[in-house]
């Protein structure tokens, strides 16, 4: 949308992916958090993701969360790339 309320015409039919800020201090995310950012999952993917197993979880009380270093650890074994130090040190 234009500032007068009119469509622009060369962004017309086109969407754009909100960029979700990734926080790499974090030890865990939320199960909807680490499907988007991995996976480019819905909240609802995500969570079919975690009770497959596809994404590691763990539960803190009511919470389920998802390690960030076991899910780059799954993706790198994935990937067939080796751990990085820092991964396996914790």
């Amino acid at each position: 949308m234009v500032a007068n309320g009119k469509t622009n015409n060369a962004t017309k039919g086109t969407t754009s992916m909100a960029v979700i800020p990734f926080k790499t201090d974090a030890q865990t995310l939320s199960v909807p958090e680490a499907g988007r950012h991995y996976y480019d999952l819905s909240k609802n993917a995500s969570y079919a993701a975690a009770k497959r197993g596809d994404i590691p979880t763990i539960r803190v009380g009511r919470l389920l969360r998802v390690p960030v270093v076991a899910m780059e650890r799954r993706l790198d074994e994935a990937g067939g790339i080796p751990r990085r130090p820092e991964a396996e040190a914790l």
